[in-house]
């Protein structure tokens, strides 16, 4: 992992962690002011935290990707030699750039919409929905960059010692304490 990667990593994560942050203090400040101060209570909490935890989930998906976390058939990949999972890897990488891709170029379609008709949230907080519906072209752009690096690693940069599928059960199992 490169100096790059660590620090592409260290934004998405802490990044995250703000925008969970600010969802946590949001809702704790609307639960706090409906129940105890009334009539400073804010009407948009429940929206924005909704925007906050997407664009969260959305951000923190382009981990899942370097860290295998997202859905791939790992059944499968364990019962097949080295050689059967680099190309089920490959095969793997290749259909999730297909749909990162669509879903990069659709959300774009969205956002575009949604800025040509001035779309805004129906609350008193009339949020501009671009800036909303901009979470999924953006999530779908990282994951298409992580999976691009990985399509390449396993293209190109094959390592059969360090590229292991999963988790084995060598590194499952547990030493007694003494």
């Amino acid at each position: 992992m490169t100096q790059r990667d660590n620090l592409w990593d260290r934004v998405e994560r802490t990044l995250v962690g703000l925008l969970g942050a600010i969802a946590m203090i949001v809702g704790v400040v609307q639960v706090l002011g409906r129940y105890f101060f009334p009539t400073y209570a804010i009407s948009w909490a429940e929206e924005v935290i909704v925007y906050l935890v997407v664009w969260g989930v959305m951000i923190i998906s382009s981990q899942l990707v370097r860290t295998d976390g997202h859905v791939r058939p790992d059944l499968v990949l364990r019962l097949v030699g080295t050689t059967g999972q680099r190309w089920l890897e490959t095969f793997n990488c290749l259909v999730a750039l297909i749909f990162c891709i669509g879903m990069t170029w659709y959300g774009m379609s969205i956002v575009i919409g949604s800025c040509q008709l001035d779309e805004h949230s129906s609350t008193d907080f009339s949020f501009p929905m671009w800036i909303y519906y901009s979470a999924l072209p953006a999530g779908g752009l990282l994951m298409t960059v992580r999976y691009t690096i990985r399509l390449y690693r396993y293209m190109f940069a094959f390592d059969p010692e360090t590229m292991t599928i999963g988790h084995t059960a060598e590194h499952e199992m547990i030493t007694p304490k003494d």
